[in-house]
């Protein structure tokens, strides 16, 4: 509860903070300019991004896999889209880090990997065996 009144609260007040100060630095056009473009290029490599994983993802449907990460990545992909179409430059940074393939899957077996660790396990406790039944001959 008290987590998600911080992330209402707190993060637009460090937002406008963060604008305020790189404003006296940049100038107040200049910011804004650069929060725009930041959502624009944001947004153009989380499409990438996005059609990148949804091939990756078919292509382990057809290998007969299941797409786990390819799921995972692509919800994280779709919340680094929401992170950059906010402006702020807190939230931007969140995004690109959610968006660049390398940290994204650092973040993900991270935080999923240590939660789930017996979804993703390559190993299976199963016996491969045979059944053979016995019949016997009536008269």
């Amino acid at each position: 509860m008290y987590t998600f009144l911080f992330i209402i609260i707190g993060l637009p007040v460090l937002e406008i903070f963060m604008m305020i100060k790189l404003g006296q630095h940049l100038g107040a056009l200049n910011t804004i300019l650069l929060i725009f473009l930041t959502a624009i290029v944001g947004i153009y490599y989380a499409k990438i991004e996005g059609l990148n994983t949804i091939k990756s993802g078919l292509a382990s449907l057809y290998k007969n896999n299941p797409p786990i990460y390819e799921i995972l990545s692509g919800a994280s992909i779709a919340l680094a889209a929401v992170l950059l179409i906010l402006p702020g430059f807190i939230t931007d940074t969140l995004g690109f880090i959610l968006l660049f393939p390398f940290t994204r899957k650092l973040l993900i077996n991270i935080w999923f990997k240590k939660k789930y660790k017996n979804n993703f396990s390559e190993k299976s406790d199963a016996v491969e065996g045979e059944i053979i039944e016995k019949k016997d001959d009536e008269l």
